[in-house]
Order: structure tokens, then sequence, then C-alpha cells
């Protein structure tokens, strides 16, 4: 299986629409729309072609020439702006084969590269254990528990925080 992390491209909307219409939701933010549209898909590419590089890195998870996930560091602001925020999602039939895992390992790297972040915060739904284990085998320490901290579909969650210091990744 190769695994690469790739810029997305105005050529990829379709494959854009595809997948934040086909992955699962349970443990994503509201922010996706749903469904999700070619014209959804533009905007987020435009908005990704200006930020690239500056403010956030965003990439295509690709398998074997497929897109089957998304993944991004994007840099917080004012005060904060030395952290960046993690996110990503992969299609189901794609989990618990490791991809995710070299994903975050890539992004990692080439965020604290290429951003100058001292370090990287994730946030994850306590339920959400693959997507934890996917940030401890990285390195990724988890450093609080926000009790009733999101609300998805109408209930109530506990988010436990993640991060990784430069020092500590490199």
């Amino acid at each position: 299986m190769n695994i690469q992390l790739r810029k997305w491209t105005m050529s990829d909307k379709g494959s854009l629409t595809t997948l934040c219409n086909a992955v699962d939701r349970q443990y994503l933010s509201d922010r996706l729309p749903s469904p999700y549209t070619d014209s959804d898909a533009e905007w987020w590419l435009n908005m990704v072609k200006e930020a690239e590089g500056k403010t956030g890195l965003f990439r295509a998870v690709v398998v074997d020439n497929l897109v089957v996930g998304s993944i991004s560091v994007e840099r917080k602001e004012d005060v904060y702006r030395i952290d960046g925020e993690l996110g990503y999602m992969l299609l189901t039939d794609h989990w618990s084969q490791g991809i995710m895992t070299q994903a975050v390992a890539q992004i990692s790297r080439m965020a604290f590269n290429l951003l100058d972040l001292q370090r990287i915060t994730a946030h994850v739904f306590l339920s959400n254990i693959a997507s934890a284990r996917v940030l401890e085998k990285n390195g990724y320490e988890k450093e609080a528990t926000i009790r009733k901290g999101a609300i998805k579909n109408g209930k109530i969650h506990t988010i436990v925080q993640y991060g990784l210091v430069k020092e500590d990744a490199c």
C-alpha cells in the first residue's frame, strides 16, 4: 500500500466532494456542509490555495492513487500563533490500516518545519478511541479532558486535548 500526502488542487474538486459526502461524520466538525456540493469544494480549494504554507498545510491522503482522506494543520491566531490545530478525516473502508497514523506523522513533521510552530494541538471526542491511538502513536500527549466540551447531533460530549511540542517531535 502506497500512502502519500499531496497538496490539493482545483482538479481534486470531484474527489473532495465525493470524500466529504462519503466520510463518517460522527466525530467531525459541523462546519463540514452536508450535503457537500461542488460549490463547497470550490470555495474550500480556493481558501486552501491562499492559505497553503502561510497559515496552514492542507493535504489529500492518497492511497494507491485514490483520495481516501484529508489532513491539515492550521495555525492559530493572535498570541496562540505558535500553535497549530490538527484535523483529519478518512473513509471508513480505510480505517484500522495504519494510514492515518502515517499521515499524522508526515504532516506533523511538515508543519513544524514549514509553519514555524512550537506545538500542534488536536481535539478528539472521548469516545473516539481510534483517533486517540493515532495521536498517541505519534507522540501526542493527553493534556486535558474537557467535560461537556462539544455538542454533536444533539448529544453533549467530553473532548480530550492532545498536544505535541516541537522538541518532542524532532
